[in-house]
């Protein structure tokens, strides 16, 4: 089983979405979590959309990377472009991406967009994670 981590500047929004997606659509396949560059809140419109759609988020915290070991993960998404702000050990995981999604913490009218694209990348990324189970 592959294990992920989603990182983001604060873990505030994207992240928590994406590990909210994760947990649900990729239960039994992948192993989840999500921290930030820096540790603060989730925030109340990240847990109300997703709640939106019926995924319950509301137990998840926002955790500090520096909590983590990179050798603990398989694959790395960032999900801010702060790729070029993560220690370099965690960027050579087996996979890494940079999907630079928009921060809906400065728009708050754009979180179900931002929701909606994180559900499909998150999708495909599982998918593309059980092709290299195979």
């Amino acid at each position: 089983m592959k294990r992920v981590m989603f990182v983001c500047k604060k873990n505030s929004a994207r992240s928590q979405m994406a590990e909210g997606f994760a947990k649900t659509l990729g239960k039994g396949k992948i192993a989840v979590t999500s921290s930030g560059l820096e540790a603060s809140q989730v925030r109340p419109e990240a847990i109300a959309t997703m709640n939106a759609i019926g995924i319950d988020i509301t137990n998840q915290y926002s955790k500090p990377l520096s909590d983590f070991k990179p050798d603990d993960f398989d694959v790395v998404i960032s999900l801010c472009g702060c790729g070029a702000s993560l220690p370099g050990e965690w960027v050579v995981r087996e996979v890494f991406e940079d999907w630079q999604l928009d921060d809906p913490a400065e728009q708050p009218e754009i979180f179900p967009r931002v929701r909606d694209q994180v559900k499909e990348r998150v999708v495909m990324l599982i998918q593309s994670l059980e092709q290299l189970e195979q």
